[in-house]
């Protein structure tokens, strides 16, 4: 019975879409125009896009390197957050020395000479750091020689580098505008912002020592903080969420919901302690 139990979520959601496909109206009209559509439009003016850009969180001063594939396409015009990226025409895009205010949400319009143009995915960039990382920072733009200011900023970027175990890690993420709601916690929001990892960068945080504490970043206290684990476990509570201990997953990412107004710039969150990069 427990295999059974395992797979009868599945089992209704197939029924369901099956139902929802069988009961479609007015089928055939819909094939006739689609038909007709089809025949009006040259579908070899636009671009298809065979390789769509990633998400990446990398630490700041790392390189961030976005890049699409496309054939049939001799334009790009990279975006962040909806907005055209000056200068940024070629199928990769690359960014030195990531900081803070590169963190965002990055699309790319693939263009034919002539032709029609075909948006790619929106791939989230966040970038984390350490709390000695930021004060390194912090000295360096209060620095009044250009030898302060280099030497400065070296040294936030090799803190960041490595990010030891422990903490507290500093993640900064593109928050997403959309309204929805979702059990008793977070409930509804109007926003969100995920810290994932894509899996090639080994997915989400390991957790370290006996202490595992996630707090919202901002200081905000009207959000609601869950977290996920890569074996299925979840949890959800109001500004800090605390992962038992043991845990049950080797790696987990985090999310910020938020209840009213949504942050259009990057939004921290501090991995308090006990986590691993």
């Amino acid at each position: 019975m427990k295999t059974m139990k395992k797979y009868i979520p599945h089992i209704i959601t197939l029924a369901v879409i099956t139902g929802f496909l069988a009961i479609t109206p007015n089928t055939t009209h819909a094939q006739t125009t689609d038909s007709l559509l089809a025949d009006s439009i040259d579908q070899s003016e636009f671009p298809q896009i065979t390789a769509q850009p990633v998400d990446q969180t990398v630490p700041i001063g790392a390189n961030i390197v976005l890049s699409v594939q496309a054939i049939n396409a001799d334009g790009y015009q990279w975006q962040r957050n909806a907005v055209p990226v000056v200068g940024q025409t070629n199928s990769v895009l690359v960014i030195q020395n990531a900081g803070i205010n590169n963190v965002g949400l990055y699309s790319c319009k693939v263009s034919q000479n002539g032709g029609g143009t075909v948006p790619t995915r929106a791939a989230s960039v966040s970038v984390e750091t350490t709390a000695s990382a930021i004060t390194a920072s912090a000295t360096a733009a209060k620095a009044t020689t250009a030898s302060t200011l280099t030497a400065s900023a070296t040294t936030a970027s090799a803190s960041a580098a490595s990010l030891p175990g422990g903490g507290p890690i500093i993640v900064y993420g593109a928050p997403y505008a959309g309204s929805g709601s979702q059990g008793g916690c977070p409930g509804y929001y109007t926003g969100y912002v995920i810290y994932s990892k894509p899996l090639s960068q080994g997915w989400g945080w390991t957790p370290t020592g006996t202490v595992h504490t996630v707090t919202d970043g901002s200081g905000r206290t009207d959000t609601k903080v869950q977290y996920f684990g890569a074996y299925g476990d979840y949890g959800c509570a109001q500004t800090t969420v605390s992962i038992p201990n043991p845990t049950f997953s080797p790696v987990y990412e985090f999310a910020i919901y938020f209840t009213n107004n949504v942050p259009t710039n990057a939004y921290p969150m501090v991995l308090l302690s006990g986590f691993n990069p």
